[in-house]
C-alpha cells in the first residue's frame, strides 16, 4: 500500500476484521494512534443490546467504555507500539497492516451520488441539503463517519453522523445551527435543549454534575435532532468538527518525553479556544490559582483534553475550573506545563467546566 495520510475519524479495517478510528492529528512516522471501535463477530461477540452491526453478510459488534482497549491488548497486541513521548504501549496500526483505509469524505461522496436505499439514507440526505443551503458550505467541506461510514446502519436505529472540515467551516456551521435550532419548520433541534436527553443515564463523572453537562452540550449546538415526518422517527444527529489538512501540525516528537507530575485543581482563565472543537480540545490558559496539589500548575499553559465530554467546553475569556494530571513536557525545543484529561485510573475525577 503506497503512503496513507489519514487524520482524525478516518478508519483502518485490519485483515482480522477490526476497525479502528484513527484518533487526532499527532502520530509516530508510518503509524497512526488509533482507537479501536468494532470488531468482526469471528474475533469479539458482545451481550450488549446496542452492540450488533450488520452489513451485507457479515456481523460486527461496537465496543463500549473499555472492551476494544482489553481486546487489542490481550490478542491482537500486534495493534499497539511503544509511544516514545509517553513511555508506554498504545493502541495503534502500523500502516504495514493495514487492509483498508475508510475515510468519511469519501463514504459521503458516495451516498450523495446514489439514489436513497432506505429511511436512512433519504433522512440523511435531507440533513445535508438542510445545513448546506443555510451555511453555505459545499460538500467538500462534509464527510460521514459512525456506521453509515462503515456500511452496516440500521435503517431504522442509526444515527446520522457528520464530519464537518475546518476551523471557519465549523464555527459557520454552528452559527446556521442555531438558527436552523429556532425555526420549528426546520425539522432540527438541540439534542440538549431539554433534559430529555440524559434521563434514565448512568452518569459516572465525580466532579461534573448532568445540570453541568446539559448546560455546556447545549451551547455547543453541534448535537442535534431531526424530527424526520417521513420515516416517523427523531434521529440523532451530530456534526463533529475535524481539522482541514491545512490546520494539522503533528505533534509527535520521539525525542520529547511528558512527566506526569501529580494531580491538579486549579482555576483558571482561557485565553485562547481555537482549538477546542477537535480531538484533542487544546485550551491555552491563564492559570489563577491551584487549589490543590503542586504549586507548579501556576505555569501550565494549557489544557489538553482527550475526553469527548470536555470538546467545545469554554470559550475564551470564560473562567473554568480543572482537574486532571499535571504533565511536563520537555524535549530539545523546551518544555512547558499542562494539565492533561484522558483515560486513566481517575478517569471519572477529570474536569473541565466554566465558573461564574
Amino acid at each position: 500500500m503506497s503512503h496513507l495520510t489519514l487524520r482524525d475519524r478516518d478508519a483502518i479495517v485490519t485483515r482480522e476484521g477490526l476497525i479502528f478510528r484513527i484518533f487526532g492529528y499527532s502520530h509516530p512516522q508510518n503509524a497512526f494512534i488509533c482507537d479501536a471501535e468494532y470488531a468482526s463477530a469471528k474475533i469479539f461477540t458482545s451481550n450488549d443490546p446496542r452492540a450488533p452491526r450488520k452489513g451485507g453478510n457479515q456481523l460486527f459488534y461496537k465496543f463500549y467504555n473499555d472492551e476494544g482497549l482489553k481486546l487489542v491488548f490481550s490478542q491482537f497486541p500486534q495493534y499497539t507500539f511503544f509511544h516514545e513521548m509517553l513511555g508506554q504501549k498504545v493502541v495503534g496500526v502500523n500502516q504495514a497492516d493495514v487492509a483498508e483505509a475508510r475515510k468519511p469524505s469519501e463514504r459521503l461522496q458516495a451516498l450523495v451520488g446514489t439514489d436513497p436505499k432506505d429511511e436512512l439514507h433519504d433522512a440523511f440526505q435531507r440533513v445535508l441539503k438542510i445545513t448546506l443551503q443555510g451555511s453555505g458550505l459545499s460538500l467538500k467541506n462534509i464527510g460521514v463517519f459512525g456506521s453509515m461510514l462503515q456500511g452496516f446502519y440500521h435503517p431504522a436505529f442509526s444515527d446520522i453522523d457528520l464530519v464537518v472540515y475546518g476551523k471557519k467551516e465549523n464555527a459557520k456551521l454552528r452559527e446556521t445551527l442555531e438558527a436552523l435550532y429556532s425555526d420549528d419548520l426546520s425539522g432540527l433541534r438541540n439534542e440538549f435543549g431539554t433534559d430529555k436527553a440524559m434521563r434514565g443515564k448512568r452518569w459516572r463523572l465525580k466532579n461534573y454534575s448532568v445540570k453541568e453537562f446539559i448546560w455546556h452540550q447545549k451551547r455547543k449546538l453541534i448535537y442535534g435532532l431531526f424530527d424526520d415526518a417521513q420515516s416517523g422517527r427523531i434521529i440523532k444527529t451530530e456534526f463533529e468538527p475535524v481539522k482541514a489538512w491545512s490546520e494539522i501540525a503533528s505533534e509527535y516528537d520521539p525525542e520529547a518525553r511528558i512527566l506526569r507530575k501529580g494531580w491538579a485543581k486549579i482555576n483558571a482563565r482561557v485565553i485562547s479556544d481555537s482549538d477546542a472543537p477537535f480531538i484533542p480540545s487544546v485550551y491555552s490558559i491563564e492559570p489563577l490559582e491551584v487549589l490543590s496539589g503542586t504549586r507548579e500548575a501556576l505555569e501550565a499553559v494549557r489544557v489538553f483534553s482527550y475526553m469527548e465530554e470536555f470538546r467545545l467546553q469554554a470559550q475564551k475569556d470564560e473562567k473554568i475550573y480543572v482537574e486532571g494530571n499535571l504533565e511536563e513536557v520537555f524535549s530539545p525545543k523546551g518544555r512547558f506545563q499542562q494539565i492533561t484529561l484522558t483515560y486513566c485510573p481517575r478517569y471519572y475525577e477529570q474536569v473541565l467546566k466554566v465558573t461564574p
